[in-house]
């Protein structure tokens, strides 16, 4: 698997390295931990680098793919789009390119509820329109077709999972977020508990939600490891993995208060660039054709599990 020891990349490596898949993470630990994976399964590397993968893929015998590799931050590909198509799609084509070489045929393919447009219905199915509003979500949107492409081509079997928002830890708090810089709102909320940070900033109170601030569908990424590995039984398609419920950030600042019994200091700040207002999804699709629920749906239930791991972990995996 490509970022194989990032946030969710971590948690399928380690899910199928449990359940006796073999497994090889390839990462250049700019934004993953070696320390997520278990000893002897990373490869220190670039995704770019072609020759490195082909030589990866045919040496261990490779016959599946997952691809989590990625520059994922809203905001930064407003500021930075041009790094965005470069890791996200041009790397996607090397990816591709090194698959066809070695015969390898299947993908599994890490994308984003951002793909969709921001006045679709909500809860979201997989036929809602596509319009992304983001340099981040072109990037995503542009790499499916490029899969779609070489799967009429050379018959890649594919699965295309648009994840809605990645959360929580690993229940054994072996495993946990921790980026640098941290953009994801549970953390960010966990570390004004902590005192690690004085406030949190809340981008825009005047979305027309029922509060004001952003909706957003949060998903257990333990439950996330799960589809990944239903999804190598799939010979093409894209499914939608979220809860199926949506909670505002002022919903979130709540239950992080709920959870710790700590005060979250926040402040309203502008809106940020690319954001959308309500994000909620439709599994049903999942559930059917990949006999994926989610086991840990409830946010509090999500929220106690990275308190966990943040309480434990006072320096991320730097302790």
């Amino acid at each position: 698997m490509t970022g194989g020891a990032g946030f969710v990349g971590g948690f399928a490596a380690r899910h199928l390295h449990a359940r006796g898949h073999h497994v090889r993470a390839l990462d250049d630990l700019s934004q993953g931990h070696q320390k997520a994976l278990p000893p002897g399964m990373l490869v220190e590397g670039d995704i770019a680098d072609g020759a490195a993968l082909r030589e990866l893929l045919g040496s261990e015998r490779i016959d599946s793919v997952m691809h989590f590799a990625a520059s994922c931050s809203v905001g930064e590909s407003v500021r930075e789009p041009e790094r965005y198509w470069r890791n996200n799609v041009e790397a996607t084509r090397v990816l591709l390119e090194a698959m066809v070489d070695r015969g390898v045929r299947q993908l599994v393919f890490s994308s984003s509820c951002a793909v969709y447009a921001e006045d679709a219905a909500m809860p979201l199915t997989e036929d809602a329109p596509l319009a992304p509003a983001s340099p981040y979500a072109e990037t995503k949107l542009e790499a499916e077709r490029m899969i779609l492409e070489s799967s009429r081509a050379h018959g890649l079997r594919h699965a295309i999972l648009r994840y809605f928002n990645a959360a929580g830890a690993d229940l054994d708090g072996q495993h946990g977020e921790d980026h640098d810089p941290e953009t994801h709102l549970i953390p960010l909320a966990i570390q004004v508990a902590l005192g690690r940070r004085e406030r949190l900033d809340v981008y825009g109170d005047d979305y027309p939600t029922p509060d004001g601030t952003c909706v957003r569908d949060y998903v257990h990424v333990a439950d996330l490891a799960r589809a990944h590995e239903s999804a190598l039984a799939i010979d093409a398609g894209a499914f939608n993995l979220g809860s199926g419920t949506g909670h505002s950030v002022l919903d979130v600042i709540r239950c992080v208060e709920h959870v710790t019994s700590r005060r979250v200091r926040y402040g309203v700040v502008e809106r940020r660039p690319g954001d959308t207002a309500r994000l909620v999804a439709s599994s049903a699709l999942a559930q059917a054709e990949l006999g994926w629920t989610p086991e840990y749906a409830d946010l509090e239930r999500i929220v106690a599990s990275a308190w966990a791991w943040h309480r434990g972990h006072p320096g991320g995996y730097g302790d």
